[in-house]
């Protein structure tokens, strides 16, 4: 063990220390015994008084008594009243250090932290009143009529003379195919027809002479100038004329109906529009051979233009028992359209009719509801979400939607008593309308409900309620309750 010695001096600036103490005390030297370093708890030391240390030498049993008074040169040789001197000294520095100790240790005490001031939450009035009650849907976009263009004769494809996705009228020039061969076919049943006509006046001209054969014979045979066979003779070859005059003048007919399918199909090789619309993509190309099965485009009327919907059977069900008479509500029934980019068209649709059946893989009734449609805003494909208001919820209790949290399924408010007291109470909701929710059970109307702060609050904390700062508005932009709830 090693021993390392150093000097302790008192601080006289110390006001505890008395006089006759700082009298008494010197310059003691101590030996510090140094134990081996614990790993837990650091270095430790000993102090130990060398005067101490020199009366347990003196005493020691197995030292010689001469010894006893041999002089240490490096500390100097002590008596007995020195030591008791000292001894009574160290004794007072300590309980007077003690002393000092205590009174440091009182006077930095802790005393109890202020408890902090109550929570600022804002809260809002449950309100009540009459509002509507909107439903919404995903919708389909599609033309009032889309026509298909195809060719009714087969050809070859010569030049389109519309512009892909522009807006086309009825009866213009979409495509046009090789005539030349159309245009052969009624060259020859013109010629056929002129062949006809021809056959026609000689039928009729031999049906004359037979005629004019019978009135000459039929004079003289009375008088039994000539034989009654000749004018027998002669009136059936004028009834076989007259066959043949008939027969003639079907041929005609006939090719005049040659012709007149020579002149179609001759027509038919110019395409146009059958209706007023946006002209889709041609669907084939300059030198194609088409056919009547060959889809060339496809022209919509889209002013008006058609959304089809499909709503649920509950919600069907629900809305016939709102509304027994639907032939009359379904008159004044008037949609909005929201598009992609969440703007409300301004044009209001009006209903057009519902589908017979119920589709059986998706439970719901698919509706039509049109839109007028000025300056081609809408196009078919497109998907939008439709909402109409279905019924009007009389006395509805409305609430903030961000003063209700939901927690494992169930619905909560957190209520400001008149004493400022929270409470956690359990709600059920109902429908949601704009920003706000409606209560139907668990809430009073004038209740104080925390809009802003929920996270601040505890049941049966003291809270500093405020007014909500923006109390929000009933807006159509509502949305139904999800049906799962």
């Amino acid at each position: 063990m090693r021993r390392r010695e150093m000097i302790s001096r008192p601080n006289f600036l110390d006001p505890s220390v008395s006089e006759q103490t700082l009298k008494c005390l010197g310059q003691a030297r101590f030996k510090v015994q140094e134990r081996a370093p614990d790993l837990i708890r650091g270095s430790m030391f000993t102090l130990r008084d060398t005067a101490q240390d020199a009366a347990s030498f003196d005493r020691a049993p197995d030292r010689p008594q001469g010894e006893r008074q041999k002089e240490n040169p490096e500390h100097g040789t002590r008596n007995t009243e020195q030591r008791s001197t000292s001894r009574k000294c160290f004794a007072s520095v300590g309980h007077v250090v003690a002393g000092a100790v205590l009174l440091v240790g009182l006077g930095c005490g802790k005393s109890e932290p202020p408890k902090p001031p109550p929570p600022d939450v804002e809260v809002v009035q449950a309100e009540q009143k009459d509002v509507p009650i909107w439903r919404e849907w995903i919708g389909t976009l599609d033309g009032l009529v889309n026509a298909q263009i195809k060719p009714q004769v087969t050809g070859y494809l010569l030049r389109q003379t519309y512009t892909d996705g522009a807006f086309v009228r009825k009866g213009q020039l979409l495509f046009e195919i090789d005539p030349r061969t159309f245009q052969a076919a009624l060259d020859q049943a013109k010629g056929k027809l002129a062949n006809a006509e021809g056959q026609l006046a000689t039928t009729q001209a031999n049906q004359v002479k037979a005629q004019l054969d019978v009135n000459r014979y039929t004079p003289l045979a009375k008088e039994q100038a000539i034989p009654q066979q000749d004018l027998d003779n002669a009136i059936q070859a004028n009834e076989a004329a007259k066959a043949q005059v008939q027969a003639a003048k079907a041929q005609i007919e006939a090719a005049k109906a040659q012709v007149q399918s020579a002149q179609l199909d001759l027509g038919f090789t110019r395409v146009v529009s059958l209706i007023d619309g946006i002209a889709a993509i041609a669907q084939a190309q300059i030198g194609d051979l088409v056919s009547q099965g060959t889809l060339l485009t496809t022209v919509s009327t889209v002013d008006p233009i058609k959304v089809y919907f499909p709503v649920s059977e509950r919600e069907y069900l629900d809305y016939v028992k709102e509304h027994p008479d639907m032939a009359k509500t379904q008159e004044s029934l008037t949609f909005q359209l929201i598009l992609a980019d969440g703007a409300v068209y301004p044009q209001k649709g009006t209903f057009s009719f519902a589908d017979r059946q119920v589709d059986v893989k998706t439970g719901t009734l698919r509706l039509q509801a049109v839109f007028p449609n000025p300056g081609n805003v809408l196009r078919p494909g497109q998907y939008a979400r439709i909402r109409a208001i279905t019924k009007t919820a009389k006395g509805a209790l409305l609430v903030p939607q961000r003063a209700v949290t939901e927690q494992q399924g169930s619905y909560q408010v957190a209520v400001v008593s008149s004493n400022n007291t929270v409470e956690i109470r359990p709600v059920r909701v109902g429908e949601r309308v704009g920003t706000q929710w409606i209560i139907e059970n668990g809430l009073k109307p004038g209740e104080r409900v925390v809009a802003e702060g929920t996270q601040k609050v505890r049941p049966g904390a003291i809270v500093n309620p405020k007014p909500v700062k923006a109390t929000a508005q009933v807006k159509p932009e509502s949305t139904a309750k999800n049906e799962s709830r």
